[in-house]
């Protein structure tokens, strides 16, 4: 016996959806005839979606795997998909959803439980939002990096400490290639949030207002996040030599980015770190 089996996983998951989903809980009367499957025709999710039933039946054998993001967002809504649910939908056909105009959930990161987290290590370590604004930090962060928590809020987002802030550049031994690495790694997320009303302003007043970071712009780079050489030197004169690691999507929130600085192994780093955090805990 011949069967029909979609040749897709998204097609497989579009059909289990539809099959999981009454017609009186979609809201429409049932069509006539007498149903061999469970759940709903491939008519009625058409309808549903607006589109043609040919063209909903090549997405669920395969045959269409180039669906728009308005396509697979319509689909969403007539199976009734939930928010983890229409991210996975997305991602089978490898498309970005904020394409389609979908919002993240509104609720922000819980911020005490991310300061919680980043408390707990004793190399230098913050995290950022989309806007590159440092949202937790920790000590070691504040002694070796940049002072965060007496920097105003609106100021105190990594583009600007890193173009606009003299005392860290100071420190920076590294500051022209570290700058250049961040230029370039901005470029290749540049698509995916120029518009975003926040991200532009930023954009425009460091193109505006730091001639450095507008000739490392116009080189037209591009870097993706990788493992990369940071050296401070401290106001006491010492240097520090570190080898930053990222991490990104925590909590599954592709906004949110995990830097760790960890020092480089035969440097002397470690060392001196650990001393300096031991001094710092000494009452005054």
């Amino acid at each position: 016996m011949k069967t029909n089996r979609s040749s897709s996983p998204l097609g497989d998951y579009i059909k289990s959806r539809r099959e999981r989903l009454q017609p009186s809980e979609a809201g429409i009367q049932p069509l006539p005839g007498r149903r061999r499957t469970p759940g709903l025709r491939r008519e009625e999710v058409s309808y549903l979606a607006n589109m043609s039933v040919t063209y909903y039946t090549w997405l669920e054998q395969g045959r269409e795997v180039n669906p728009s993001p308005e396509v697979l967002l319509n689909i969403s809504s007539a199976l009734q998909l939930d928010v983890d649910e229409q991210k996975h939908l997305f991602d089978l056909a490898n498309v970005d959803p904020a394409s389609a105009g979908t919002t993240p959930s509104s609720e922000g990161p819980d911020r005490r439980i991310l300061q919680k987290i980043v408390d707990q290590l004793q190399y230098p370590s913050f995290i950022t939002d989309e806007g590159t604004d440092v949202i937790a930090w920790n000590r070691a962060a504040e002694l070796i990096i940049a002072d965060f928590g007496n920097m105003p809020e609106n100021e105190r987002y990594m583009l600007n400490i890193i173009f606009f802030k003299e005392d860290y550049r100071s420190r920076l031994v590294n500051w022209e290639g570290f700058a250049r690495y961040a230029a370039a790694v901005l470029r290749a997320s540049f698509d995916r949030s120029k518009d975003n009303p926040l991200y532009k302003e930023r954009l425009e007043r460091l193109r505006r207002e730091s001639a450095d970071f507008e000739y490392f712009w116009n080189l037209y780079e591009i870097k993706q996040k990788r493992v990369t050489t940071a050296i401070f030197r401290l106001p006491d004169g010492q240097e520090m030599e570190f080898m930053l690691h990222s991490a990104a999507a925590i909590d599954n929130d592709p906004d949110l980015h995990w830097c760790i600085f960890a020092p480089v192994p035969g440097s002397g780093t470690e060392e001196r770190l650990m001393s300096l955090l031991e001094q710092d805990r000494l009452p005054e």
